[in-house]
Parts: structure tokens; sequence; C-alpha cells
């Protein structure tokens, strides 16, 4: 996965994408960015998309608008007009291709995990729901994401275990005190096997019922099981899968969690995915500025240290190494003008440029920059 480039698909008129290691899409809602992260996966996964949607009893259908209506959604296949044109890897893609010519893949895996924005919607009442309780307008990586999550749960992935949360078999020491410290603050999570099966923070002699935690606890919640599928006790990462999509890692979160959710994705680029993060937080997009200026200037796994303020171990030793010399990051701005979208590359993320997406990156710095003029200019007027 190099590079794709669209034209006419739903609001977006034109992009020219690269991807690096990581890569931040940001821009306003309605933008486009989740029709494009879906369809990378679409583009990635068809073969196993197909046999999921089949094996769970629905209909992938026979012509183009609907399956991409399956897909994307209900009323979605619209986005998809005569004069979209879509080259992934230099290869062309054509809808008609999704028309079922051939029998179901039998060996084929999914190479991209994709971690949606309405994520906790599948938590329902504590615990992830099959693929069939979704109606079928609900877009696919949502009720593919709610079943990948539940089987994992189901196959007992707390079996040698006391609790969800703490593991520190699945993800390492300095990220567990990260997680807790931000988000959790002592208390462990647990399968609450007495009835139905749902998760429960304990804390203390409190056990707090899913549905009564922080928005920000439920928010991390599915992120986190995304991290344990993702970070397998003994392999490098999980068999198949190379990239990895993650919509609005910082929903509900304070910035401190924020921090912890990049440490993971730092893991994750260590364990050699790809990864893709739309985001509307400056958190992430300060964090490319400073990376990027870090790199260029060659410094080392200390400046990573002093960067996110955590302390010395051999386990972030190996999470920081090579990081600075080895990945890349790239940053694309959604930007609307009127009815369409067009897609920039802003990776520079340059508050001296003279263009206007980069200077304000994206738009999530103007309004910093303008109360800061605001402030000097008033502090100077009543000096």
């Amino acid at each position: 996965m190099d590079n794709i480039k669209i034209k006419s698909l739903g609001p977006i008129k034109e992009a020219d994408i690269n991807f690096g290691d990581l890569t931040l899409f940001v821009g306003p809602q309605a933008s486009g960015k989740s029709i494009l992260l879906q369809l990378i996966k679409l583009l990635i996964d068809k073969k196993t998309i197909r046999r999921t949607i089949e094996q769970y009893g629905f209909v992938w259908g026979n012509n183009q608008q609907e399956i991409l209506d399956r897909y994307f959604g209900e009323g979605m296949a619209g986005i998809w007009t005569k004069n979209t044109r879509v080259a992934f890897d230099k290869k062309d893609f054509l809808a008609e291709s999704l028309k079922p010519k051939t029998k179901l893949s039998k060996t084929a895996k999914d190479e991209l995990f994709y971690i949606p924005a309405q994520r906790v919607v599948c938590l329902q009442n504590g615990w992830p729901r099959f693929f069939s309780e979704y109606d079928d307008s609900v877009p696919y990586i949502l009720r593919d994401f709610s079943e990948t999550l539940r089987q994992f749960l189901e196959s007992g992935i707390n079996k040698s275990e006391e609790s969800i949360f703490p593991q520190p078999q699945r993800i390492k020491q300095p990220l567990i005190d990260s997680i807790n410290n931000s988000i959790f603050h002592n208390g462990k999570i647990v399968i609450d096997k007495t009835n139905k099966k749902r998760l429960k923070l304990n804390i203390g002699n409190t056990s707090i019922p899913f549905m009564a935690w922080s928005a920000g606890q439920k928010e991390f919640m599915p992120l986190l099981l995304s991290f344990y599928y993702l970070s397998p006790v003994l392999k490098t990462n999980k068999d198949g899968i190379k990239y990895v999509i993650i919509e609005e890692p910082e929903m509900g979160l304070h910035p401190e969690a924020i921090k912890t959710v990049l440490l993971q994705i730092l893991d994750l680029l260590s364990r050699n995915y790809k990864v893709i993060v739309s985001t509307h937080s400056p958190v992430l997009l300060e964090f490319a500025w400073a990376f990027n200026i870090l790199k260029e200037a060659g410094a080392d796994k200390q400046a990573l240290y002093d960067l996110f303020d955590v302390k010395k171990s051999i386990q972030l030793n190996r999470l920081f190494k090579d990081q600075l010399e080895l990945k890349k990051i790239n940053t694309y701005y959604f930007d609307r003008t009127k009815d369409d979208v067009t897609i920039r590359d802003i990776s520079s993320l340059d508050a001296g440029s003279e263009e206007v997406a980069i200077a304000e990156w994206g738009g999530l710095s103007s309004f910093s920059s303008k109360a800061n003029d605001i402030v000097s200019t008033i502090a100077a007027n009543n000096g």
C-alpha cells in the first residue's frame, strides 16, 4: 500500500495520497475521510468482505449499487458515479469488479484491521454484538469490528488472567502504566459471568457496569481490545494483517490519554504495521510536527522520552528504537470549498508556510493562533 489516486468519489473531487508508516487524515466533518478509509479497506480485503457477508446470511448482490450499499451503508451507493476514478498502487479499480464472478475464497485473510469512529456502539450493554444482530443497512466496517471483538473475547482472552486490564503479557508495562494513570485509575476490567457476559470496572469494593463508566473509559475500551488483538503474545503482528485504520482515536479522551494512544500507535509501528489515522485532534498533529522536526534534526530516542515525558525502560528502548530514523509520517488535509473536497498534502506542518492549509494545520490550529494574536494585542494595548 503505497499510493491511491481518486477523482469524483462522493464529496472528494481529487486526491493523490502517498502513505507513510503513519498517515494522518484531518479535515472537517462530512469531508469524505470515512468514505476514503472504507474504500481502502474494500480495495485490500474485498475477497474476505464478500465471504464474511455471505457467511452471516446476507446477500452480496449482483449489481454495483447493491454491493456498494451493502458495504458502505444504505443509500451510499451514490458516492460512485460514472465520473469516479480510483487507482490503487498504480492499478485502476472499477466498481464493476465487485460483482461475484468467481467462487468465494476460502483461504484469503484480512490484511487491514479497521477501528471505526462508532466503535463504542458495538459494546452495547458491555459486550460486543454479533455481526448478524446489525441491520444490513449498517456499514460493514462496524459490523465486522464488533464481530471480531466478540470472537476475540469469546476465544478466552482472559483464561489465564484475572482481568482483561491490566494484562502485562499483552502490552508493554510502561503503556499499561500510562493507560492506568490517564484512563482507568487503578481499576480492573473483568468479565462478569454471573448472568449474561459483560465487561465491568472494579475499583476497590465497587463493581461498575459498562454503561456507567465515564465517556473516556467507554470510548477507550474498544481501542484497548483492538490493541490487544493486534499485539499477540508470541508474534510480531497479527497473522495476515499488515495495515491498521483508526478513526478519531481521541474521542472522549483527555490530552494525557491521547498521548497514551500515541504510544500505542508507536508500538504498532514498531511491529511493522502501516497505520492510517483520521483525527480532529491538534495533539496528533503536534506529535507529527514534532516527530518530523526531530527526524530532520537527526535526534535519537532520548527525544521521544522527552516528548512523552516517560521514564527510561528496556521496553521503551525497544519501542522507540529506530522510530525517528526509519519511520515516516505523512499528513493530508481534506480541504472543503463549497461542495467539493480536495485532499492536500500538508506533511510539512510548517506554521510559517504561505499556504493557509499548511500554516493552520488543516484548520485545527487556526483558533489557537487567533486566540494568541488577540490576547497578545490586548495585552500590548493595555500595557
